[in-house]
């Protein structure tokens, strides 16, 4: 059986080079609409997506996170726009749900011609003072915690082809 999202699924792969050139708005908003679709623990809905385009901010929190890894390299891969994803730890399923909604972004983005990668330490970042500080201003509550970053925009290089799943990734009891 095919069909469009399968093959999506199938086919996108993480961008670890990208054209500086920004996105548009109705690609930013078609990706981040497809954020708060994902599934969530009793449809709570408990997720939080800013989007970061401007170049300060990109730099600060590009610095924060090449921190945590403990290096200096750019860890968005020169993206021009990133999703930071946060979700509501009073939700016993907000690692999922946050999770759920890259997950979304990532597909979403893959099908209008983006390029996307899953950037971790989003939780690390935003336990940070000046992390802190920034979803301060962005209106997002202390109880919310750093889930990852969707990095988005146009592919550098061609995407990698489809690598072959590895064996004894499905179990079907009793066939």
């Amino acid at each position: 059986m095919t069909n469009e999202i399968l093959e999506a699924m199938k086919r996108r792969r993480s961008v670890r080079a990208y054209k500086p050139e920004q996105i548009t708005a109705e690609q930013l908003d078609a990706v981040l609409e497809a954020g708060t679709f994902a599934a969530s623990g009793m449809n709570m809905q408990p997720v939080k997506l800013v989007a970061i385009q401007d170049e300060p901010t990109r730099k600060i929190l590009s610095r924060l996170n090449a921190q945590v890894m403990g290096t200096d390299a750019d860890p968005f891969y020169g993206a021009p726009t990133f999703v930071a994803v946060f979700a509501d730890k009073a939700r016993s399923t907000y690692l999922e749900d946050g999770s759920l909604a890259i997950g979304n972004m990532m597909l979403a983005a893959y099908s209008i011609g983006l390029g996307s990668c899953w950037i971790h330490r989003a939780r690390e970042v935003f336990s940070m003072p000046e992390g802190k500080e920034l979803m301060k201003k962005w209106g997002i509550p202390e109880n919310f915690a750093g889930i990852g970053h969707c990095a988005l925009g146009y592919a550098a290089d061609p995407l990698p082809p489809i690598k072959p799943r590895k064996p004894g990734m499905i179990i079907k009891p009793g066939e």
